[in-house]
């Protein structure tokens, strides 16, 4: 998928994103930003998957190890959705390693909890 692709792609899941985020505020589960966040995809056309196992591949077999991205999108974005109090360095490490072990190249990492939706949004290229 080309760049241009990808990044309207971003741009629409972004718009979903702080659709949520105004109708929800911060302060909830990141269930329940998930299940809408679903919901307004599913409102602009867009494809997903939900909770996505991640097999890890090591010396050329792949074992269930537990990994579980939240969201693709298109089969191109991997949504990483979080509620914390801040986002650390760890948060940014699990959205790549999952694009590593997923193959993709396009990931957002969406923290829900605060004030601003978009101080909340990294957009990570693998």
């Amino acid at each position: 998928m080309g760049k241009l692709i990808s990044e309207n792609l971003t741009e629409q899941i972004i718009g979903a994103a702080i659709e949520v985020h105004r109708e929800l505020g911060p302060g909830l589960l990141e269930s329940a930003y998930e299940e809408c966040l679903c919901y307004e995809l599913s409102q602009r056309g867009l494809s997903f998957q939900r909770q996505v196992e991640l097999p890890v591949k090591y010396k050329s077999i792949r074992l269930n190890c537990g990994y579980i991205a939240d969201i693709i999108v298109e089969e191109t974005v991997l949504l990483e959705l979080k509620s914390v109090d801040q986002l650390h360095p760890v948060h940014d490490a699990q959205l790549i390693t999952y694009l590593k072990i997923a193959g993709l190249k396009v990931g957002l990492l969406i923290n829900f909890n605060v004030p601003v939706l978009k101080e909340g949004i990294h957009r990570r290229v693998h």
